[in-house]
């Protein structure tokens, strides 16, 4: 089980002190948190793309190659990388050269994000998403797994003789999450290629992000990856603790009212009790997030929301830090005793390449010609 955090990086004001940070600050912030994931024992830092105000993210692989420099073993991924937007030529040789320069600590989720306007400002048309989505990603693992790929498409001139570099490090591509909130079409995607899928499992009741999660469970089994309890599941979270809840939700409140992504919508209570974000004691997020493997079946990736909506570096820190003392060891220890001895380990570098080596060495074997003895002519 992995656990970690996720940025949607927004610029958002303090609204107790009036503040709102530039962009080098929040920029800055990133590197520090993810710092901080790997000192407290977490496994991966995560953040978004996104091209609009008030968020500041348009290039992820940029920031997470300079926080690999200043890491040593977090695995650097994505919230959401445009796979509808971004050329699928671009984004292979991006994260290909991440995963060297992160010797491998590398993955991405790959959604087709949640803001309009950024279809025409990358000459896309919104109303081919979907179809993008099934094309270029199409595209993208061809130019993963294939030496010399030749193809042709609807959406962007056809490619011949192209070899995408620098080539996937140790010859197996960064592992693929696919990420929706709405779209059983993602769900699909994802099970047919055997990939991961996450769900951000931040805005809508338990109940909107089982039908997906149950749907990709029952292709992923029927594609023949596995049964549908191993498939590769991962989820969002998000929480704010303090010593005891009426702490906690204390200060969280003017945070939360003036959130870009839900203030001024449903009061505190209201969506504490309706989605996964617990505001109170480090027990209280200990228990939730221990529900969710029993509204979801078994995972291998919890992600966690912990520094938007204005919160200040130094409160997402000192969060971070009561998170690796009093929740992390216990949540990691009460997972890991759930999880059944035979479902599919959560995603590294290491278990792919010796996947993909024994898959290599299972070919071989399969191709060798019999030996024919004298007595057998």
């Amino acid at each position: 089980m992995q656990f970690g955090v996720f940025s949607v990086s927004d610029i958002t004001r303090d609204p107790t002190t009036g503040r709102i940070p530039t962009e080098k600050e929040r920029i800055d912030a990133e590197v520090a948190i993810a710092k901080k994931v790997e000192e407290i024992g977490m496994d991966v830092f995560a953040i978004g793309e996104h091209h609009n105000k008030p968020f500041f993210s348009s290039s992820p692989t940029t920031t997470l190659a300079y926080i690999a420099a200043q890491t040593e073993r977090i695995i650097l991924s994505t919230t959401t990388t445009l796979i509808t937007t971004n050329d699928p030529v671009k984004i292979a040789e991006d994260f290909a050269m991440l995963q060297h320069l992160s010797n491998g600590r590398t993955d991405l989720v790959l959604g087709r994000g949640n803001t309009g306007p950024v279809y025409p400002w990358f000459g896309k048309n919104i109303q081919d998403s979907v179809n993008l989505t099934v094309e270029n990603y199409n595209l993208l693992r061809r130019l993963w797994d294939e030496e010399v790929v030749n193809w042709e498409g609807k959406f962007r001139t056809p490619l011949q003789n192209f070899t995408s570099t620098p080539r996937p490090l140790d010859d197996v591509a960064p592992f693929v999450w696919h990420g929706s909130i709405r779209t059983p079409q993602v769900a699909e995607i994802a099970a047919y290629y055997g990939d991961g899928f996450f769900a951000n499992n931040i805005f809508w009741p338990k109940e909107h992000y089982q039908q997906l999660i149950n749907l990709y469970r029952e292709r992923y089994e029927h594609y023949g990856h596995g049964k549908a309890y191993q498939a590769v599941v991962g989820l969002g979270g998000q929480f704010y603790m303090a010593k005891d809840s009426q702490q906690a939700v204390k200060e969280f409140r003017p945070y939360f009212d003036n959130a870009p992504v839900y203030g001024h919508g449903p009061s505190l209570e209201d969506f504490t009790a309706q989605t996964p974000l617990t505001v109170g004691s480090p027990q209280q997020v200990l228990e939730k997030t221990l529900t969710f493997q029993e509204y979801f079946g078994d995972y291998q990736r919890q992600l966690f929301l912990v520094d938007h909506a204005g919160l200040p570096l130094k409160t997402v820190l000192n969060q971070l830090d009561m998170f690796g003392e009093y929740v992390l060891p216990e949540l990691r220890k009460e997972m890991e005793s759930r999880a059944p001895a035979d479902l599919t380990p959560a995603p590294t570098h290491e278990g792919l390449v010796a996947a993909h080596r024994a898959k290599l060495e299972a070919d071989v074997a399969n191709t060798k010609e019999p030996v024919v003895s004298d007595r057998d002519q």
